[in-house]
């Protein structure tokens, strides 16, 4: 069983992670921390027992510090959980920095359900793979090991979708004060309006985006969508 600690503010949020780490096959919300403070006082109550801390689902803006910092605390403390970020940081600096410290996955939110238990799945390939313990028998075990981390290229998005519309109309939307129209966001990003439902619509689905009716003075509402 590996056991997960969610280390997030937001009290809906926080509960929203730990029913889908509850949901996943092999792991376990071993409790919710709702800062730096309470996140190490709950790795250090863990130490030495005989269900510690394995991984850790963790939010990097929290009220008292940085997420980033409390990882290379845990890290000086001789805490050897991994990490998986859950953030809005989209700053590619942060990405680095949390890569250079160990970070295993990151995910930005919004992100649909399905996306974390992808990327909890993946993280239990990736134990698994390594839990024979001994030395790897060469370069293609070592390297099969990291894939398991990793989405495979190509396979994010859904038959037919490709990642430079998916950005261009990302784009607008995210841009946009108001919600848009499939019609407009299509005009904008220079695609036809089923195109741009059918783009439009992933997002809902995948989180980013929400949908919502627009009422007028007479007729059916219509349908407009914004960035969360």
């Amino acid at each position: 069983m590996i056991d997960v600690l969610v280390v997030e503010d937001d009290p809906v949020a926080a509960g929203a992670h730990a029913r889908y780490v509850e949901r996943a096959p092999g792991f376990r919300c071993a409790g919710v921390a709702h800062s730096v403070a309470e996140a190490l006082r709950f790795l250090e109550r863990g130490r030495g027992t005989d269900a510690p801390v394995t991984l850790m689902l963790l939010d990097l803006y929290l009220p008292d510090g940085h997420g980033l910092e409390l990882v290379r605390g845990i890290r000086a403390a001789g805490h050897g959980a991994d990490i998986i970020a859950v953030t809005s940081a989209r700053d590619l600096a942060t990405v680095r920095r949390a890569v250079s410290i160990g970070v295993v996955q990151y995910l930005l939110k919004p992100f649909a359900a399905a996306t974390l238990q992808d990327r909890l799945a993946r993280y239990a390939r990736y134990r698994a793979s390594l839990e024979r313990g001994g030395e790897a028998l060469g370069q293609d075990e070592v390297d099969q090991a990291f894939a398991e981390l990793r989405s495979p290229r190509g396979t994010t998005l859904p038959k037919g979708l490709t990642t430079p519309t998916l950005e261009a109309v990302a784009s607008v939307i995210r841009a946009a004060d108001a919600g848009l129209s499939a019609a407009a966001v299509g005009t904008a990003a220079g695609v036809s309006r089923i195109t741009a439902r059918r783009y439009l619509e992933h997002l809902v689905e995948t989180g980013r985006a929400r949908r919502e009716p627009q009422y007028g003075q007479v007729g059916r509402p219509e349908l407009v969508y914004r960035w969360c």
